[in-house]
């Protein structure tokens, strides 16, 4: 799945700065998995036109809520 040319610069930075934020204070973020999973639910917010960083660290947030159970 290649983006490169589906997005300007400025919104591809923002999606590599985002993936990462949410990656790095994540236990298992380093796991190709957990990082694909993350990845994709960006690309789906900025398809939605959303590009700003606060909008795709959320969403890429939101994706490891769903991944990660909840403490008992």
């Amino acid at each position: 799945m290649s983006i490169e040319g589906a997005f300007d610069p400025r919104a591809l930075a923002n999606m590599n700065v985002a993936l990462d934020r949410v990656c790095e204070k994540a236990a298992d973020g380093e796991k190709h998995s957990v990082r694909k999973r993350v990845a994709k639910q960006i690309i789906k917010c900025a398809r939605a036109g959303k590009t700003t960083l606060g909008d795709l660290t959320a969403a890429g947030r939101r994706a490891l809520i769903e991944i990660v159970p909840a403490p008992k």
